[in-house]
């Protein structure tokens, strides 16, 4: 290979990793795993000797005794960002083992990580990555999309993190200043934006995160009156949904099963509400007080948020909070709101007690993960849910600009609710020429 051809290949490795490993590192990669695979898994301990009855054959036959078993090889991928593996393990053998040899498997395969993951009884997935994806996030060409679920960040493993409402109706995102929270939310709108659903934005720092995107939402806040007269709007609108959903099910004998539903999604589509998505801003400037005669207001703010978390997912009305810190301070209430979140994003924070705020009471293992994040890495998170699975993210970089252009190329598609109407953004007209806006992506149930 010429010098240039050397220097292009560097390039490559540089500028566009995947590239690279898909051309170059992961062919490579394979035919190492391949080739050391039985002797990697015997010196990381993880084959077992021959059976008795091979023994006692070898010496009948007198023949040289047979060696140990690694977990059989049973097939290998290769991806984008690294190579995948299925591996059967032999008697005797427990997925924790190979669980905790997956450091030791890194080091003697020279990749970047190697995630263990049991597919079914004696059958374990390895996850191997060839390169520090979060290095440089270049989301795949071809991420998969659906209504109320969008791609917002890709993990350390190399797959898509997905914000599925219909899953986590709920989340809370925290993290400190620069740490890329404000680009974490901006990427979330971007790609909600193409899609059948009503934005309701809350920014108490008069507008400047959120104003910039109002074409796109059907409601908007920037005061914490606004934001108190909002969210009781909200929630008259869940009741009027719950009883469309009560007028529908008309339960009888005759009623097929399919029939009878206790939220929007399963209503006709003629019927059916638009989804709600609530984007709030640093929650903090909603919920703190500085003199005796906001605490009123605050009462109606916690008892709003706190009631759209508990009974609004069924009425498809969906919480977004935002904040740098989230916890008892904040005044009554923050900790059953808190419960109610059950998505936790966390960037990088200033001191372990915000990182205890987010992830204490759903996956305390993943604290030391966020204390670790630099600051010279903005957008990495760490994401988790109250299941207590948790997984390192980064949020690929969304200029404000580009976040404008989405936002009014659908403006068109901003649904009109009725109860929302008092707090509708007031804006000048588009420029003629920006052509109609595409069809929206259908809510389908």
């Amino acid at each position: 290979m010429t010098g240039a051809g050397i220097a292009a290949v560097l390039i490559l490795r540089r500028v566009r990793p995947d590239l690279y490993w898909m051309v170059v590192g992961g062919p490579a990669a394979r035919i190492r795993v391949t080739w050391s695979y039985a002797s990697v898994m015997d010196a990381c301990g993880l084959s077992v000797p021959p059976s008795r009855a091979r023994v006692a054959l070898a010496k009948v036959m007198r023949r040289e005794m047979p060696a140990n078993r690694p977990p059989k090889l049973l097939r290998m991928k290769t991806t984008r960002t690294g190579l995948v593996a299925r591996i059967r393990l032999q008697p005797g053998q427990d997925a924790f083992d190979v669980i905790s040899a997956a450091d030791r498997l890194r080091h003697s395969w020279r990749l970047h990580q190697v995630a263990v993951k049991e597919v079914r009884s004696g059958v374990l997935e390895l996850s191997m990555t060839g390169y520090d994806v979060l290095s440089r996030v270049h989301m795949p060409a071809r991420a998969e999309r659906s209504a109320l679920r969008v791609p917002v960040a890709l993990r350390a493993d190399g797959t898509v993190h997905y914000r599925d409402f219909r899953k986590v109706p709920h989340c809370l995102t925290v993290g400190a200043t620069e740490s890329g929270k404000s680009v974490y939310q901006r990427g979330l709108i971007r790609e909600l934006a193409p899609q059948a659903v009503a934005l309701v934005g809350i920014d108490c720092k008069k507008g400047v995160e959120l104003a910039p995107l109002a074409r796109r939402f059907s409601a908007m806040a920037d005061t914490p009156e606004a934001a108190a007269d909002l969210l009781e709007a909200l929630v008259e609108e869940m009741g009027e949904r719950f009883e469309v959903i009560r007028a529908a099910q008309r339960i009888s004998a005759d009623t097929p099963d399919a029939e009878i539903t206790s939220d929007i999604w399963g209503l006709p589509e003629k019927i059916r509400p638009v989804p709600i998505v609530v984007m709030i801003d640093e929650v903090a400037e909603l919920l703190l007080v500085s003199a005796a005669a906001q605490k009123k207001r605050r009462e109606r703010i916690i008892t709003a948020l706190v009631r759209l978390g508990q009974l609004s997912r069924a009425a498809g009305i969906y919480l977004e909070v935002c904040g740098q810190r989230f916890g008892s301070e904040l005044g009554e209430g923050v900790t059953m709101l808190r419960a109610q979140l059950t998505g936790r994003v966390c960037h990088r924070v200033n001191d372990e007690a915000s990182a205890k705020m987010a992830f204490g009471d759903i996956a305390p293992e993943a604290l030391a993960s966020v204390l670790a994040i630099a600051p010279d890495q903005p957008g990495v998170a760490i994401a988790a849910d109250t299941s207590g699975g948790w997984s390192r993210i980064r949020t690929p970089h969304t200029s404000l600009r580009a976040a404008v252009a989405t936002c009014n190329q659908y403006a068109a598609l901003t649904p009109d609710i009725s109860a929302l109407d008092a707090f509708r953004p007031v804006l000048p007209p588009l420029p003629t020429g920006t052509g109609p806006a595409p069809e929206p992506v259908p809510a389908t149930a």
